[in-house]
């Protein structure tokens, strides 16, 4: 009877922590797209109380959350003053930038004329996606835009490389809120087009050359930060998306 007991309770033990983990990654993922959408602006205050209230969850898993986004530059988390948004430097932008067009142009280069059909119908209807955004919602389109991005990376099945383009791409989205001007999303995704093109067409040259070009135009077309933010207003959609 005991080892069925320690046997049922091993099971809920673990399925305890497999929730805990679940809730922690849903409050991450939650947390992060809103930064990455810009509906968090950087510098805005992130309260461990008013994020659990709103996203139903306790205190530890929004710190849990709050130091993964720490890791990834997106969040500053402030001795004696509680975390916030990132605010980077425009210097530390210009550091990002550059890293971020030399893994890209290496992300284009291996992808060039090697595209298998699957990807290829992967990344044309996400294309397609950018498009019906486009001049329509502006939080899908600055997602979908990034998403563009570390999707090419992962399909270099390098995972190191997706990994670090992901970072960037992220931290980039600060960047350009903080010191960019109104942007055309109808640009961004010609761009999108052209760079796909290069790589059907299986030119590494063009493909880099147009992925450096489009880098440099994208940082003259985000939306500027906005006023004050309540915390639980901004997150209310994005809680629904990820279950919370």
């Amino acid at each position: 009877m005991s080892s069925t007991r320690e046997r049922r309770g091993g099971r809920q033990n673990g399925s305890d922590a497999e929730s805990a983990v679940s809730r922690s990654t849903a409050v991450y993922r939650t947390l992060k797209r809103a930064i990455i959408e810009q509906a968090l602006a950087p510098g805005a205050k992130l309260p461990e109380d008013s994020i659990g209230e709103r996203l139903g969850v306790s205190r530890t898993l929004v710190r849990e959350a709050l130091l993964r986004l720490d890791s990834e530059g997106l969040v500053e988390l402030r001795p004696n003053r509680g975390a916030c948004v990132a605010q980077p430097s425009l210097e530390d932008g210009k550091g990002i930038f550059a890293v971020r067009e030399a893994l890209e142009r290496l992300v284009v280069q291996e992808l060039a004329g090697k595209l298998t059909p699957e990807q290829r119908r992967r990344i044309e209807a996400h294309v397609a996606e950018e498009e019906k955004a486009a001049g329509r919602d502006t939080a899908t389109s600055i997602r979908l835009a990034g998403e563009f991005h570390t999707l090419l990376a992962e399909m270099t099945a390098n995972a190191l490389l997706a990994r670090y383009v992901n970072e960037v791409v992220s931290r980039c989205s600060l960047i350009l809120a903080l010191y960019g001007r109104p942007h055309s999303a109808e640009c961004g995704v010609s761009e999108h087009r052209e760079v796909l093109a290069a790589l059907l067409a299986g030119d590494p040259a063009r493909a880099g050359d147009l992925m450096t070009s489009h880098l440099h135009a994208i940082t003259h077309r985000a939306l500027l930060p906005g006023g004050e933010q309540d915390i639980r207003d901004v997150l209310s959609a994005y809680a629904k998306a990820e279950g919370l």
